[in-house]
């Protein structure tokens, strides 16, 4: 079905066009190739951003989709490689994401590339719960659907560049062209950079200092009346110190300085390559879409966050991945009966260095303290010394995954219900390779007159296989085009792996029990962490139950949605720190977690006047969770906040002179909180809004805006965590202002 883009806004907002909206050329609105009909129409808890939302609200990455979207919670801290992301109660900092990402039909297979910035992004669809039937593993939060830009859907030029405090500035320029009515070409480029918002007083350098570069390329050729081609290639280069984390004192609630000895930074190149082959008659539409991706990145990490000489952290990885999927659905939209059908198939290969260096003060209070504690008791004279100020423990490894899904989805219509049944069945494989070793020269005095070397080594592989069923069911009553009520029922379901991050740790153990064993002598169990059987983490499963409601009031000048769900949750993957002075981190799995809430959406449009409002609230607690000291039955699960709140006022004043077409005042109020810490739910981050403020002013093709963020100067955290025992926080961002200028030609 053709339609001009003033329909697909007039869809979202139900308002006349601005008289400065560009007009774009007759497209056929997006479709999403797992999904019959538009997003509005199916029963799925959902937002949709638009590019003029984007652009209007200056989303430009994902991190800033928070909060506006009901339930959804990116906090932003460390770097670009840290895209956590918590949902109804699910997520975790590491390893496999709580939502899976698509871009351009593409699926992101690693988390480390889900933050990018947002330049000519036409649309965002945000699908909230699982959506493992259809898009496989790590859907069990929902998924995240972004499409780029088309010469189809827009030809001319796009320029914005925006400037803000702290030196901050955003530039993109896109050039969109039709070089036949068949055969369109695009070609883009986005800059972000920022001199970032905290210091650090060790030597008084940013400590969230960034440097961003995109490019993307775009070919689409519709080469019949029945087959289409579309490419897009895009590369993305990311340069930043990062990781503010500031000591924070547990009993008062403040939070000091950045304050490290050592750099912390991040490094990352990706490129991705996606194709997409589609046939289409009256009755069937079949596609073929292929990805490649390619990710080096490299993180650096002072990881006690201290002054002190302890111990740091280099990891590098190379990651080569590659997807391929075939769907083949019903195209006539007249039966009652529709079907969707597909087969994916994907492999990654990551291979990781990612050495730790103990230094001077790591060395006397991670190791020798210990071993001299547990020698002493037997030889109260000895004492153990290294020869080395600093060694490391070096660890490498290879990473294959490969997996292999067949789906199927069946729609039904009976008069004004649709009913809804589908199964997907996964099957993977994740391997692991290791060879970690370290080398050290010790000598015990009086008993040895010269240093001997200790050499530790493990050198080993493991595997896992899941072979995993999600089912769906779901029930939808249209009460009008725009009004519907549904029932879905839905399994989730996230990848298990292997704990890296912990090696370090399992060394170190290893070491020291290669070095007592030899004085007949062992370290005090309270000291150290047994990590041997924690080198692997199992799959996360979830069964949704929701029922909600999509409706529209006054003749469109109120639209709404809600949804209430219930989730049933086994082996929850958790982030946990090892007790003591630990130097990694792990993912653990606890027993079973349940989580219900509700999601409600408002859009009110009358006149010039814009209001919205998006709320979501989430209770979710441990059923049971043992980690063999404590029982967190009954406890909050971390991270997870309880309330997100987004509301928005929009005011036009139309002008039409030959300065001024229209002019837009913004208000936005946006709350998160509150958010337990940790399993003991005794560290807290309470309630907290932020307020903004925007002023755009629009002429033809260009508008310009002034804006600013946090007006109150809000202190809050966005972020808490452990290391060597003890607490740290990132603190979020202060007020921001700047201006920002978009043309359109």
């Amino acid at each position: 079905m053709k339609l001009i883009f003033a329909f697909i806004f007039s869809t979202f907002f139900q308002t006349d066009l601005p008289v400065d909206t560009v007009v774009l050329s007759e497209i056929e609105i997006i479709a999403p190739l797992k999904q019959h009909g538009v997003l509005l129409q199916q029963p799925i808890a959902s937002s949709s951003f638009t590019l003029l939302d984007l652009e209007n609200r200056r989303i430009n990455e994902p991190k800033q989709l928070s909060l506006i979207t009901p339930n959804l919670y990116m906090p932003d801290y460390g770097s670009k490689m840290t895209s956590s992301i918590y949902i109804r109660g699910i997520g975790t900092r590491i390893d496999q994401p709580a939502m899976g990402l698509y871009i351009d039909n593409i699926p992101i297979l690693n988390k480390n590339n889900y933050d990018f910035d947002y330049f000519d992004i036409r649309r965002i669809d945000i699908l909230r719960g699982p959506q493992g039937t259809l898009y496989g593993r790590n859907a069990i939060g929902g998924v995240i659907n972004v499409y780029t830009l088309s010469p189809f859907y827009y030809e001319g030029v796009r320029i914005s560049a925006g400037y803000g405090n702290k030196n901050t500035i955003n530039a993109n320029a896109g050039i969109y062209k039709r070089l036949r009515e068949n055969f369109g070409i695009s070609l883009s480029l986005g800059h972000n950079q920022s001199d970032g918002f905290f210091t650090n007083v060790y030597d008084n350098s940013k400590s969230d200092k960034i440097l961003s570069n995109g490019l993307r390329m775009r070919l689409q050729w519709n080469i019949s009346e029945k087959w289409s081609f579309d490419n897009t290639f895009s590369i993305n280069r990311v340069k930043q110190t990062g990781f503010a984390y500031s000591l924070f004192d547990e009993t008062t609630g403040k939070a000091q300085p950045v304050n490290h000895n050592d750099p912390c930074s991040y490094e990352r190149l990706g490129l991705m390559n996606g194709t997409l082959f589609q046939y289409k008659n009256e009755k069937i539409w079949f596609s073929s879409a292929t990805g490649f991706q390619f990710t080096d990145d490299e993180m650096i990490l002072d990881q006690d966050f201290s002054p002190k000489m302890m111990f740091t952290i280099t990891q590098s990885q190379v990651e080569n991945a590659i997807t391929q999927e075939f769907t083949l659905k019903s195209n006539n939209k007249q039966k009652k009966l529709q079907w969707l059908s597909g087969l994916y198939g994907f492999y990654k290969n990551i291979s990781m260095e990612a050495p730790v260096n103990f230094k001077k003060d790591g060395i006397d209070e991670l190791i020798l303290n210990n071993a001299n504690k547990g020698i002493q008791m037997m030889f109260p004279d000895a004492e153990l010394t290294f020869k080395e100020d600093n060694f490391m423990i070096n660890s490498d490894f290879k990473m294959p995954v490969y997996g292999i899904s067949a789906y199927c989805q069946s729609e039904l219509r009976v008069n004004r219900f649709k009913f809804i049944a589908g199964i997907r069945y996964d099957f993977e494989n994740t391997a692991i390779r290791y060879n970690n070793y370290s080398i050290i020269n010790y000598r015990v005095t009086p008993f040895m007159e010269n240093h001997k070397p200790l050499i530790t080594k493990m050198n080993d592989e493991a595997n896992m296989s899941f072979y995993e069923v999600m089912p769906r069911f779901s029930v939808m009553y249209n009460v009008n085009r725009g009004s519907n009520f549904y029932i879905t029922i839905a399994r989730g379901y996230k990848t298990g792996g292997f704990n890296t991050q912990i090696f370090s740790d399992v060394l170190q153990n290893k070491m020291m029990e290669n070095l007592m064993s030899e004085f007949g002598v062992y370290i005090d169990d309270n000291e150290t962490f047994d990590t041997s059987t924690a080198i692997s983490y199992k799959p996360e499963f979830t069964w949704n139950y929701e029922t909600g409601s999509r409706f529209n009031l006054l003749e469109n000048i109120i639209n709404g949605s809600i949804s209430i769900f219930y989730i049933d949750c086994k082996n929850q993957q958790l982030t946990v720190f090892p007790p003591g002075k630990s130097t990694g981190r792990l993912m653990s799995n606890a027993g079973q977690t349940r989580s219900y809430g509700i999601e409600l959406s408002l859009d009110f449009r009358y006149k010039n006047l814009n209001l919205t409002g998006n709320y979501g609230y989430t209770n979710a607690r441990f059923v049971s969770f043992i980690d063999g000291d404590y029982d967190y039955a009954g406890r909050y699960v971390p991270h997870a906040p309880q309330n997100t709140v987004a509301l928005t006022g929009e005011y036009y004043f139309n002008f039409n002179n030959r300065i001024i077409d229209r002019l837009i005042l913004q208000v936005d109020w946006r709350g998160v909180g509150k958010i337990y810490w940790n399993e003991n739910n005794y560290l807290i981050q309470p309630f907290y809004g932020l307020t903004g403020m925007s002023v755009l002013w629009k002429k033809s093709g260009i508008t310009f805006a002034m804006w600013g963020k946090n007006l109150t100067n809000k202190e809050y955290n966005t972020f808490y965590f452990k290391s060597v025992g003890n607490s740290f926080v990132q603190r979020g961002k202060p007020f921001n202002a700047g201006i920002s200028l978009n043309i359109n030609i």
